[in-house]
């Protein structure tokens, strides 16, 4: 029920912000790659704006979360190192002789402690 209210709060007015601005930017653009001469028909692109909006949007986020994985990549190496390590504990442990059963000698087990003295 709270993943859908929050679908609903974030990506609805998300939606309409999106659909609006992709008809308010209708209108035809020229994109050209060269500095020099923009006026060159082989490096200009001509889009609507709003899809130049919703790529360059889009490499931001390609950018960003590639950005965030390689930054966490040290944590995910501790984590894999540590998965194994725990899975070579496991191992040890079943491979392990069990503890005896019975009363270790020395041991109180089955006396009284003594009676403290004032």
């Amino acid at each position: 029920m709270l993943n859908r209210f929050m679908l609903i709060v974030v990506f609805v007015p998300l939606a309409i912000i999106l659909i609006a601005l992709a008809v308010a930017n209708r209108e035809l653009v020229a994109f050209t790659l060269d500095p020099f001469n923009p006026g060159n028909p082989k490096l200009t692109l001509t889009l609507p704006l709003f899809i130049f909006l919703f790529l360059a949007l889009a490499i931001g986020m390609i950018v960003g979360s590639l950005a965030t994985w390689v930054k966490q990549g040290r944590y995910r190496k501790l984590a894999r190192q540590r998965g194994v390590e725990a899975e070579n504990l496991r191992q040890a442990v079943s491979r392990a002789p069990s503890a005896p059963q019975g009363p270790v000698p020395g041991s109180a087990q089955g006396q009284a402690l003594p009676k403290p003295t004032n």
